[in-house]
């Protein structure tokens, strides 16, 4: 008798759950079909939609993603240091002056040249003969030159040389030390004046490195680079990248011509 109330209970709530389900299954389904009705409860079982997943993604990454500054834009331009015509412009058959490029390597080591000989004149003179495995051959060899008038007119030499006291003569200073550097001196006895088809190329980048050549020589090595190369068995001037040799042999001071017809 005892298990009669007990099935009544029971089966009282499972018919008071299944109608509880049916009237919210009533009253939700008809809100689906009204635009201005909040979304169901359910509605967060559903996958999430792809706007909201973008934007969500989005406002994520921005707040991740660190401030950078402003990029500057990129170049593949080379900056190129330049070579001015120091002393006599010489031009060729069709006008345009012939010039020479001073590499940045082979300025630095005579700027370190004239800073150890304590000489600001200081050139190498290039020289173009014939001979040589190829056909023709550079030669490399220093001098001094006269002091330079580079604040003015660029094509202009001062010859006004100012003569050094001799060594080891009295002054009017009593604590005055005779000099025993006789560089000075030999500097100013090796000055070699210029001749008329000589010019005189000079590196633009402050270091004052300069280069003497003459006119037949420049006319077959113009455009080409002055450079200074370091290698195992020994470092030296060497002239690279001429447009008009058209061979060269493996000393590297000796080239052809090409001969334009």
């Amino acid at each position: 008798m005892a298990s009669r109330p007990l099935l009544k209970r029971g089966a009282h709530l499972v018919s008071s759950s299944s109608t509880c389900a049916a009237r919210t299954f009533i009253q939700l389904a008809p809100r689906r079909y009204y635009p201005n009705t909040p979304p169901p409860v359910l509605d967060f079982l559903l996958p999430p939609s792809p706007q909201s997943f973008y934007a969500a993604s989005v406002t994520r990454n921005r707040a991740i993603e660190p401030r950078s500054h402003a990029r500057r834009a990129f170049t593949t331009s080379e900056s190129r240091r330049g070579t001015i015509v120091a002393h006599n412009p010489l031009t060729d058959d069709d006008g345009n002056v012939m010039s020479m490029d001073i590499t940045p390597r082979a300025a630095n080591r005579l700027r370190s040249i004239m800073a150890v000989d304590n000489n600001p004149n200081f050139a190498l003179r290039i020289t173009v003969t014939s001979g040589g495995c190829a056909g023709f051959q550079y030669h490399v060899s220093h001098e001094t030159l006269p002091p330079l008038n580079t604040s003015g007119d660029q094509s202009t030499i001062s010859m006004q040389e100012q003569t050094p006291p001799a060594p080891n003569t009295p002054s009017s200073d009593p604590n005055a030390i005779p000099s025993t550097d006789h560089r000075d001196v030999k500097a100013q006895s090796d000055i070699k004046p210029l001749e008329e088809d000589e010019t005189v190329l000079m590196a633009d980048d402050g270091s004052e490195a300069k280069l003497v050549i003459d006119r037949a020589s420049l006319d077959l090595l113009k455009d080409s680079k002055f450079d200074y190369t370091q290698e195992l068995i020994a470092s030296q001037f060497k002239v690279v990248g001429n447009p008009r040799a058209k061979n060269a042999c493996g000393c590297g001071s000796s080239f052809d011509v090409k001969i334009d017809l």
